[in-house]
């Protein structure tokens, strides 16, 4: 299957529209523009702090749960993985795994919901796609000569569609990203990259917790089941928690296998022959099969129901939620605690926004020793 969708690929060649940077910058015999940006994506401080950043689990209630450091590793290998079968840009889509949940803020998903309510306030929101742009371009600050990452118009495009699409008339900010048209293989593979990785990964997570059992898992998720008998028969009379780990992976190889068979299939269909083909399409075309759609949608709900919204991470995420609101509201009442770097965007980027982004930057560890400050402070 090495090379069915390469024309449709994002070619790399020296005069590709997907490789230009905002400001000009040699190229790299050694090195492809995409695998450079992998650099200055892996090199960047917003990267480093996602290994203090929530993914489910709090990095103080264990050591071993995924941060979104380690998860965004696995997403990267599932994409890389995936492009490889399908012929596509393995740089480009690694680059795009590597930077696509650079934009969280601290506690997950709980944080994010919380400071977008805390911006809508102030007539705004908070959206982790495009704060991720926002630090690409302009908070990571490594060069002499511009601030940003200085990244190809491919990754920038892939950091704002991997998962959704925008309407230029409601962001027309983002006029150049080509709005009016699908992403191309590469990135359309990331967010379905990330779904697989997240449901073996939590799944995974919440048995190390102790909040899942293996057996109501097997009952109530039909892939892990089928997953999980099958390699049963492999390794007759082996522990369950060994057996569930193998079901596991057989699961996530299972997905991935059935992503890249489902788009290829997807793409022969409408007889694409380029990338244009891709762009021009009325819908994205890298989906998994009706068959595992199914199957990834009840885990999903499952993981919903059993975990995601548990006593014991609902009281986490109040805890996040109280924490980020109190953050913020505070410094909207006393802007002049801002690091002075923030405090000099106030006139440009407005109150509200300079603080989201403050926060959004922020380890869970760093956003708890400013909360435990401020109480102090407010006693005081």
């Amino acid at each position: 299957m090495a090379n069915d969708l390469h024309r449709c690929a994002v070619d790399g060649g020296a005069n590709d529209p997907l490789e230009v940077r905002v400001y000009p910058a040699p190229r790299r015999p050694s090195r492809t523009p995409f695998q450079r940006d992998r650099e200055r994506i892996v090199q960047s401080r917003a990267f480093r702090r996602l290994a203090g950043k929530t993914q489910v689990f709090t990095s103080r209630a264990s050591d071993h749960f995924r941060s979104r450091l380690t998860h965004t590793i696995e997403v990267a290998e599932i994409a890389r993985v995936a492009a490889a079968a399908l012929g596509l840009n393995e740089d480009l889509a690694e680059a795009l795994a590597l930077v696509h949940d650079i934009g969280h803020p601290p506690f997950g998903h709980a944080g994010e919901r919380a400071l977008d309510r805390c911006l809508r306030r102030h007539g705004s929101s908070f959206d982790h796609n495009l704060h991720a742009l926002r630090i690409v371009e302009h908070f990571e600050q490594r060069y002499a000569a511009h601030r940003g990452l200085n990244l190809t118009l491919g990754v920038r495009e892939g950091i704002i569609k991997h998962s959704r699409d925008y309407d230029v008339a409601r962001h027309p900010e983002l006029e150049g990203y080509f709005l009016d048209q699908r992403p191309p293989l590469e990135a359309q593979l990331i967010d379905l990259a990330d779904e697989i990785a997240y449901l073996t990964a939590d799944l995974d997570d919440g048995v190390e917790s102790g909040l899942l059992e293996i057996g109501h898992i097997r009952e109530n998720v039909n892939v892990v089941a089928r997953c999980y008998s099958a390699v049963e028969k492999e390794h007759p009379g082996v522990e369950e928690k060994y057996l569930f780990h193998e079901a596991l992976q057989k699961m996530q190889n299972t997905l991935t296998d059935d992503l890249i068979a489902s788009t290829l299939a997807n793409v022969q269909a409408i007889g694409a022959e380029s990338l244009e083909d891709i762009r021009r399409h009325q819908s994205r075309l890298a989906l998994f099969s009706p068959e595992a759609e199914a199957e990834r949608l009840q885990e999903k709900r499952y993981l919903y129901d059993t975990l995601y919204t548990c006593g014991t991470l609902e009281n986490e995420h109040y805890k996040a939620e109280e924490v980020v609101t109190a953050l913020f509201d505070y410094w909207i009442q006393e802007p002049e605690e801002l690091p002075q770097s923030y405090f000099e965007e106030v006139k440009q980027e407005g109150l509200a926004r300079v603080v989201a982004d403050y926060i959004a930057g922020m380890t869970d560890s760093f956003i708890l020793l400013q909360y435990a400050r401020i109480k102090r402070a407010v006693r005081r």
